[in-house]
């Protein structure tokens, strides 16, 4: 989506200025490993209009894969408005998606042969939820890539307002999970999901449906990872003052991403993603903080 961020503190209504950039889970966690030097592809929707302009150019100018997105004559390019709240409080955010061309994405946007050339494939929850054609679209893709032995990543992030029930997200999403080799969840969503209290509970439930690792966000606590074989704690990175929470979830998903596709242990790769979501909440939007190598190396070294 097209994201417009207000400039000045306050109700949204009382905002007159914004500026605009980019959004969404899954294009947020492209961003960040295209900035890592990872080959990215990105597959979705646009409308034809000026967002949906906007947002090509976007992943153009920062490395990414565009002959996936379609664009959509029929149908808009989704947008929100974010709230500037200078305390570190979560933002409040308006969305403007529904009916949007991305909500209607199926079976026919699926990257046929495409799945030879990949090493991972990252989804959310948020495509689970957007439109029953989406849902057979990612369950599509996800059968695929498990059939070509490509790894699937896969990070809730719970939207229930978009589910016509919780039962149907519980399925689903828990669903999806027991297919993934890696698993993302927060605290909060692994214990609506699962009916588990603690971390190792929760990493334990998925192993159990067939996860193969689980790393589960603790915020500034850090991140409890589990396999099978081990499991552990790693620490979080102090941050003297939170700019905007939003996005950092999906820093997370780059740090232990990235970090798995360059060969690192799971512990390892936890801790980048506690770098990386510690650096995204200092900064205004969504993929703004989202580090280069070299941003990332400075990041780490403040553990």
């Amino acid at each position: 989506m097209a994201l417009f961020v207000a400039d000045t503190p306050g109700p949204l209504a009382s905002v007159e200025t914004f500026t605009r950039t980019s959004a969404g889970a899954e294009l947020n966690v492209a961003v960040g490993l295209s900035r890592l030097g990872l080959k990215v592809a990105y597959v979705s929707r646009v409308g034809k209009d000026s967002f949906g302009q906007f947002l090509c150019n976007t992943l153009q100018a920062e490395g990414i894969d565009t002959q996936y997105v379609q664009v959509d004559a029929q149908h808009p390019t989704g947008f929100m408005l974010k709230s500037c709240e200078l305390t570190g409080d979560d933002p409040k955010i308006e969305y403007f998606r529904k009916g949007s061309a991305a909500s209607h994405m199926g079976l026919t946007d699926n990257p046929v042969d495409t799945f030879a050339q990949v090493r991972r494939l990252h989804v959310t929850g948020i495509s689970l939820a957007l439109s029953d054609s989406v849902r057979e679209l990612v369950l599509h893709m996800v059968a695929q890539a498990r059939v070509a032995g490509v790894q699937v990543s896969f990070d809730p992030n719970l939207r229930p307002r978009l589910w016509p029930s919780q039962a149907v997200m519980v399925q689903c999403l828990n669903a999806v999970a027991a297919q993934s080799d890696l698993v993302l969840p927060g605290l909060s969503e692994g214990q609506l999901l699962t009916g588990q209290n603690t971390p190792q509970d929760i990493a334990a439930y998925y192993l159990d449906h067939g996860a193969g690792q689980v790393v589960i966000k603790l915020g500034p606590q850090g991140a409890y990872f589990a396999t099978q074989a081990e499991q552990g704690l790693v620490p979080g990175f102090q941050v003297e003052h939170v700019v905007d929470t939003v996005g950092a979830g999906d820093g997370f998903a780059v740090g232990v991403i990235s970090a798995l596709l360059d060969g690192e242990p799971l512990a390892q790769a936890a801790l980048r993603g506690n770098a990386i979501g510690a650096r995204v909440v200092q900064f205004r939007g969504d993929c703004e903080g989202l580090p280069n190598r070299a941003q990332l190396a400075q990041a780490l070294r403040r553990v």
